[in-house]
């Protein structure tokens, strides 16, 4: 198979969806790949570590998508970058598609097969190349908060720490899945007063288990999630419904009740941000303020940590890639339900059925 490598084109995304050794992995099992120039640069790898692994560099994107059955990526591809996909092709990269109807309408209509690593599970049920993305999303909300809540920035002017003889900062996290949890060993470290909320009973015990006596942790209800945010400096929105989009658990008006300059963090924005207010941002402009509270909502929040990322995203979607390139999409959604479930749009057709529900489109069932 002929795999395309693209450089994204996403505002501050420096993330790349191969390495050189992915290159190289590929290469050995009897692929070709073209790469866009400077596509790894962000991340710190150079044409020439490419082109060292058996990489064909060129810097006409149009060469490479004509050119390459299927195309990776990391995030999703933007309006400029539509007319270049063809009948057929093969796309693997995030799609997030319940939250941008206008991305999935172009796919559709493209007739492309889209495979999003946000819905590709394992044998467990979990989503193993989300949850790298997942894990650091998690760290960096933690440490994105912090800053946003210091004074320059807009904040109350905490310490989520403090100091003896002064009050701790105090935490919501609303979502208790992978990104809840790494941001609750962060803002544990930095000693914050730290409220867990989630709808699943044992989760809430593992978090009882883990941390102890250093968290509170309450089910996620109205009346919990309104009582949890009225004492926040920092509310971390973690929320997680495979494929579909977020649920908006705070409003407009649930705002009024927060403290003046407190910071919500929505690391749910990709499926559209789990607060009414929250809008997709970015690196070079992260936050605005609705009723006197600050926003961070960055969409790709791990692209500030692009070597990082790259590594953990890699190590992770190269081996379904691989079983993509290996045995044809076809084949291999055929005889692998993780890739089954990572196809969300095949020759027209939704093949998701969360994204379909939430689109409000028909859905169409794969089978094996």
């Amino acid at each position: 198979m002929k795999i395309g490598l693209i450089k994204e084109i996403k505002v501050h995304e420096y993330r790349v969806g191969l390495t050189p050794d992915c290159v190289a992995s590929y290469v050995r099992a009897g692929h070709s790949v073209l790469v866009e120039k400077s596509a790894g640069v962000g991340a710190g790898f150079s044409d020439e570590e490419y082109i060292q692994k058996g990489a064909i560099i060129t810097d006409d994107k149009r060469k490479i998508f004509d050119g390459s059955d299927m195309i990776v990526k990391v995030k999703e591809p933007l309006p400029q970058e539509y007319d270049f996909f063809k009948e057929g092709q093969i796309l693997y990269t995030y799609l997030h598609l319940a939250a941008d109807p206008k991305q999935a309408k172009a796919l559709m209509d493209k007739k492309v097969k889209a495979v999003a690593y946000e819905t590709i599970t394992d044998r467990n049920g979990h989503l193993p190349c989300l949850a790298p993305m997942s894990e650091i999303a998690g760290r960096l909300a933690a440490q994105e908060g912090a800053k946003y809540l210091e004074k320059p920035f807009g904040g109350r002017g905490v310490l989520l720490g403090g100091v003896p003889g002064v009050k701790r900062g105090n935490v919501v996290i609303i979502g208790g899945g992978i990104v809840g949890m790494n941001a609750c060993k962060m803002v544990v470290g930095l000693g914050a007063n730290v409220t867990v909320l989630d709808i699943a009973a044992d989760r809430l015990a593992y978090y009882d288990d883990i941390f102890g006596s250093q968290v509170t942790t309450l089910y996620s209800n109205r009346t919990n999630i309104l009582n949890a945010i009225k004492d926040a400096d920092l509310v971390i929105g973690a929320v997680l419904i495979p494929g579909a989009a977020a649920p908006k658990l705070v409003s407009k008006d649930d705002l009024k009740l927060m403290k003046k300059a407190s910071v919500l963090v929505d690391v749910a924005i990709d499926q559209g941000g789990c607060f009414e207010t929250s809008h997709a941002t970015y690196h070079d402009a992260p936050t605005y303020v609705v009723n006197d509270v600050v926003h961070y909502c960055v969409a790709n929040m791990p692209g500030a940590v692009s070597l990082t990322s790259t590594l953990a995203l890699t190590s992770n979607t190269l081996r379904y890639g691989l079983e993509i390139a290996n045995k044809g999409l076809e084949a291999a959604v055929k005889e692998d339900k993780s890739i089954r479930n990572g196809l969300n749009v095949y020759l027209g057709k939704c093949t998701n059925k969360a994204v379909a529900k939430s689109l409000n489109i028909e859905y169409y069932e794969v089978r094996p």
